[in-house]
């Protein structure tokens, strides 16, 4: 089976192909020839992913997914969430936000935070929804060199180290975007 991922980030794309049994040929944007940009306007994480995913369909007649992540830090009353990418301006760099993050937490007691996926899936005419949360706590500095974004001052609850201090098959145990994709892989293999 090939099913479209409607990204550009090919971090996610490694991780999501490392996630799936490998009957099912995840094809890129790139792959498809879709090379315009997608706007992301949308005030939720469902909203966006729908976007995503309701423009490849429409435009290219794929069977599609995608996602959209955000970091909801308890203290910061849920933000960056679905900013968490442009937190530092739409031009940022992971570095950025996670400077930006850090400051604005500087000296605060309470580093709750939570990583939270929402996966579109547009199958067979239908549209699906999956949502994976991690729960944890927000470091404050940065430690690992594995992952991307917000990894190396994320620590998953129960665990002594930051995602990215993980290797792709343990994040991808415990992560939002792995719980969120075992829940896709289960309907992709008991419906197709």
């Amino acid at each position: 089976m090939k099913i479209v991922f409607a990204t550009n980030n090919k971090h996610k794309v490694k991780e999501i192909k490392d996630l799936l049994p490998s009957n099912i040929k995840v094809l890129t944007l790139d792959d498809i020839g879709c090379f315009e940009e997608i706007e992301e306007t949308e005030k939720t994480l469902e909203g966006n992913a729908k976007i995503k995913s309701d423009h490849v369909k429409h435009n290219y007649g794929f069977d599609c997914f995608a996602d959209d992540t955000g970091l909801e830090v308890e203290v910061l009353n849920g933000a960056p969430g679905v900013y968490s990418a442009r937190y530092a301006g739409e031009k940022a760099t992971f570095e950025d936000n996670v400077q930006k993050l850090l400051t604005a937490l500087k000296g605060v007691q309470n580093r709750k935070a939570r990583f939270r996926t929402v996966i579109s899936l547009y199958l067979n005419g239908k549209q699906l929804f999956f949502e994976g949360i991690c729960d944890g706590f927000i470091e404050k500095s940065v430690s690992g060199t594995k992952g991307f974004g917000y990894d190396p001052v994320f620590r998953p609850k129960g665990f002594d180290k930051t995602f990215a201090e993980m290797d792709l098959n343990e994040k991808g145990l415990i992560s939002h975007r792995g719980l969120a994709v075992k829940k896709l892989v289960e309907y992709l293999n008991n419906h197709l």
